[in-house]
């Protein structure tokens, strides 16, 4: 009875012992990484880590949405210009329809203002349309050009001629005592601007560029303004014979941020008598 109660005791000690070495192998199992392949791209996550690492010997690129390419038509609201206007004056003078336009007068008449003369432009909108991979475009849009050229001499245009032939539009002011604090000639006009933009970094919001064109403006506003010591301000409104039609070459300069434009016309501002070419040259507000 004792040997049979002894070799049970004995069996049972050498299956437990067996059965706690089979649990703590399935308990405490040797640590194994994840490792998946993809062509030539392995992906390895560490056992007991979050962490994943990637592994390649390819390069690969991610292509631009449909959504992310830019718009072949792109339209500007509200872009402005600030800058100085003035003129290239060839008048003769001496002729009879310089002297009949303004009697009496000469070169120094219509000098202007160093700085004065300001040039601002608000065009309600402008268009791009892309011609060629978005680096050839045309460009176009619709705005007002204003114009001020602020006189050094006393000179008056006369708004309500006499009922001639011709009649004298601009005179001096000689008054004793009279003094001038402003003078100057406002000319407005309704342009529409058509040019060939070159944009050499399209891919960027703020590139680099060149636009050249023509313009095509009508004088829709015309006024001579003077301030004296005796009479105070005094504006008179009138065409004065301006050309009713502005046609002037156009161009633009975008460095990065920075944008330049300038205009030069064709032709005088003047219908008869004058021959005053103006031009405008300044920075622009656009966003592109």
């Amino acid at each position: 009875m004792k040997r049979i109660f002894t070799l049970c005791i004995a069996v049972c000690t050498i299956m437990t012992g067996f059965a706690q070495t089979d649990t703590t192998g399935k308990q405490n199992p040797t640590p194994q990484n994840d490792t998946i392949r993809i062509g030539g791209m392995i992906i390895i996550r560490k056992a007991g880590s979050k962490d994943t690492a990637v592994s390649t010997n390819k390069e690969y690129k991610i292509k631009n949405r449909r959504g992310d390419k830019p718009s072949n038509l792109s339209t500007n609201w509200w872009i402005f210009d600030i800058g100085f206007s003035n003129y290239s004056d060839k008048t003769a003078y001496g002729s009879a329809a310089a002297q009949a336009y303004a009697p009496g007068s000469n070169s120094a008449w219509f000098d202007l203002k160093d700085g004065k003369s300001r040039n601002m432009n608000i065009w309600f909108f402008m268009q791009k349309l892309n011609v060629a991979k978005h680096v050839l475009n045309l460009k176009y849009g619709l705005g007002l050009e204003l114009n001020n050229y602020h006189y050094k001499q006393p000179i008056r245009y006369n708004a309500n001629p006499v009922a001639v032939v011709n009649p004298p539009r601009v005179s001096y002011d000689s008054t004793v005592g009279r003094t001038y604090k402003k003078n100057k000639l406002a000319a407005d006009y309704l342009t529409v601007p058509m040019m060939v933009n070159f944009n050499f970094t399209p891919n960027r919001n703020k590139g680099f560029g060149l636009s050249a064109g023509i313009s095509v403006g009508y004088l829709y506003s015309a006024r001579n303004k003077t301030v004296t010591s005796d009479e105070g301000k005094k504006k008179a409104k009138d065409d004065f014979e301006l050309e009713k039609w502005k046609l002037a070459y156009v161009a633009e300069l975008s460095l990065g941020q920075v944008r330049f434009y300038g205009s030069y016309a064709m032709k005088s501002m003047y219908e008869r008598g004058l021959d005053i070419t103006p031009y405008n040259f300044g920075f622009r507000f656009s966003n592109w």
